[in-house]
């Protein structure tokens, strides 16, 4: 926090002396606590206020008539209050229509992007995490903003272009060639806004601290040694084509309100499974409260990808030798133990036209379809949240989650309650 306040002062003297200064800033003190030891969003059955909070300033200054150089520094409680840049761009307004900015800035995925940090701009304690957790919020690149009307229509379009890099899977997963392309159109009470994208993506498993990716990427180094090396190559998530999908409805008659939100993930040619993803909100605006509901859904479905491969696997016969060297390595250890229970004799004393199937049948068992089950999920989620303007600038909130697995049928609740302001 000190860090940050002192940039503030620093880059505001800098700055003063060349154009005018524009600071402003925000932050969420967030506090929950879970009905159990398991986790949910962070929280665990203790009151903890080190998962959602954050403090942030943005600073704004005129380069010239033109062009406008914005950064914006945020400190989250849950990398210790440490101040990372999440935006530093500069925009150039070649008309009144068109906007041109270049640097590290917000792709425009989703209604509340833009503000996705601000929570004083939005009803909930944090936006659906069903929808907007993704690792790809920021990119760097350029981005082209166009707005106009058409009667009484209010209409805006972006470009997006670039690179980005964000935690996913207990890895990274990092995005080339990023194109991604909204539009949006407004009468009145009624907003509706799409949006596509496309990019060239990596995730390094090998790296990933999740239990069963690790395992998996042991899995296809085996796969590899037995000459399987096309069929690990397509599981692998390796300069994929990426593809996003959203598409929203907002209605808003300020007195009540109703939005929803759909998106859909797709990595094609890699292991990962097609997630999608939506939520559904109402609230009513009673004076100073806002009472609303949001109900979530996030689907990531099993798919049977690469069946030729895996046929052609499946089909393979092996020498003695190489059922030997099976044999020898962990999955063929426990291949081996089942022969033995089941046969009362060791894997490699079988005929190799009886021991191939198996050893296969291994292989696609343990390797291939734990990897395409390994993203497999499916969850619901419904809060109740009361926030009340407490002031002009200041908002409190409480909210109450419950969470479920929908495949494991486990359950937990979340209370939660913060206070946003800006200033």
């Amino acid at each position: 926090m000190k860090k940050l306040l002192t940039f503030a002062a620093l880059t505001a003297t800098t700055l003063t002396a060349q154009a005018e200064v524009r600071i402003n800033g925000f932050a969420n003190l967030i506090g929950g606590i879970a009905s159990s030891d398991e986790l949910l969003f962070g929280y665990e059955d203790n009151i903890s206020f080190s998962e959602e909070s954050l403090f942030a300033i943005q600073v704004s200054g005129d380069v010239n008539d033109k062009m406008t150089a914005t950064g914006q520094l945020v400190a989250r409680a849950d990398n210790d209050y440490n101040a990372d840049f999440e935006w530093a761009y500069i925009t150039y307004a070649a008309t009144d229509n068109i906007n041109l900015s270049a640097g590290r800035l917000r792709m425009p995925l989703f209604n509340y992007s833009a503000s996705k940090d601000v929570g004083y701009s939005y009803h909930w304690i944090n936006t659906p995490r069903s929808v907007y957790d993704v690792p790809f919020n920021n990119i760097e690149g350029i981005r082209v903003d166009y707005s106009n009307y058409a009667g009484d229509w209010e209409y805006a379009m972006s470009v997006a272009a670039g690179a980005f890099t964000g935690p996913a899977f207990g890895s990274e997963l990092q995005g080339d060639n990023v194109v991604l392309f909204s539009g949006e159109a407004t009468y009145d009470w009624f907003k509706i806004r799409g949006v596509a994208g496309t990019g060239k993506t990596t995730l390094n498993i090998s790296n990933s601290t999740t239990d069963s990716l690790v395992e998996a990427s042991e899995g296809l180094t085996l796969l590899n040694a037995f000459g399987f090396g096309n069929l690990s190559d397509s599981l692998q998530w390796s300069e994929d084509k990426g593809e996003f999908l959203g598409l929203s409805i907002q209605i808003d008659k300020f007195d009540w309100f109703v939005s929803a939100e759909i998106t859909q993930i797709d990595v094609a040619d890699s292991f990962i499974a097609k997630t999608d993803a939506y939520y559904v909100t109402a609230g009513l605006r009673v004076g100073a409260w806002t009472p609303s509901i949001t109900y979530e859904k996030s689907k990531s479905e099993y798919q049977p990808k690469f069946q030729t491969q895996i046929n052609q696997m499946l089909s393979t016969q092996f020498s003695e030798a190489e059922i030997a060297a099976f044999a020898g390595t962990p999955i063929g250890m426990l291949v081996d133990q089942g022969v033995q229970a089941q046969l009362g004799a060791p894997l490699t004393a079988l005929p190799t036209e009886a021991s191939s199937p198996l050893v296969t049948g291994a292989l696609n068992d343990f390797v291939v379809q734990g990897l395409l089950s390994a993203t497999v999920s499916e969850n619901s989620t419904l809060s109740a949240t009361l926030r009340y303007d407490y002031d002009t600038n200041i908002a409190l909130k409480v909210d109450i989650t419950k969470y479920s697995d929908d495949l494991s049928d486990d359950d937990v609740t979340l209370i939660r309650f913060g206070a946003n302001y800006v200033f």
